[in-house]
């Protein structure tokens, strides 16, 4: 059995090797770079980001959509984006009314417009009410993105563009969901603002 230190280390190596793994897999950067540039299109044109997950996705959600409504690495104007997670009253009374499945589909619906973006975030790639939301948005015109673990999954057959980070393991997933999330922030930080890419201090 590992002893305390034992299992740090072999977390941290863990994470090390599986950033290193994405950081080499020239599939995954494709992918970042053509989610920005659809991400930075989409703004463009006048629309926004929908951001939706559940448990630690739900945090990255909004964690992403705090970067693009405040700033990353440097001040420029607010980018529209809305965390699909945040209103309590809306979530338990839409979970009452029609069931926990149905907490996004329904917010993409009301919210949601063609020429908008979902960003639909689930490490199993299977979560019932995320996939619910992202087969909502296409019929509406809303260009689907996911974010899931490696490997076959259900999410990649519901999405325009889907970023699979190179792991099976939850928190690993994570790391690398909010890793390839703030590049693509960053991306189109440097897309819609070129001459305003002066470093942010926190």
């Amino acid at each position: 059995m590992l002893g305390t230190n034992d299992f740090v280390a072999a977390h941290f190596a863990r994470s090390r090797e599986v950033l290193d793994r994405a950081a080499r897999d020239a599939g995954l950067i494709a992918t970042i770079q053509t989610i920005a540039e659809t991400i930075t299109q989409a703004l463009r044109d006048g629309g926004k980001i929908l951001i939706a997950g559940n448990g630690g996705s739900a945090a990255d959600a909004q964690h992403i959509a705090g970067e693009f409504l405040s700033r990353l690495n440097f001040d420029r104007n607010p980018l529209p984006a809305v965390a699909l997670t945040t209103d309590t009253s809306v979530l338990t009374a839409i979970g009452n009314d029609y069931g926990f499945e149905k907490i996004f589909e329904r917010q993409v619906c009301g919210l949601g417009r063609s020429g908008d973006v979902l960003i639909a975030i689930s490490t199993s790639g299977r979560s019932s009410n995320v996939l619910a939301a992202l087969q909502a948005a296409r019929k509406i015109g809303i260009t689907t993105i996911g974010f899931t673990g490696g490997g076959e999954r259900a999410i990649s057959t519901h999405c325009d563009h889907c970023l699979a980070a190179p792991s099976n393991e939850t928190p690993l997933i994570q790391q690398i969901h909010i890793v390839a999330a703030h590049a693509i922030c960053g991306l189109v930080e440097k897309n819609l603002f070129p001459t305003a890419a002066v470093p942010a201090v926190r």
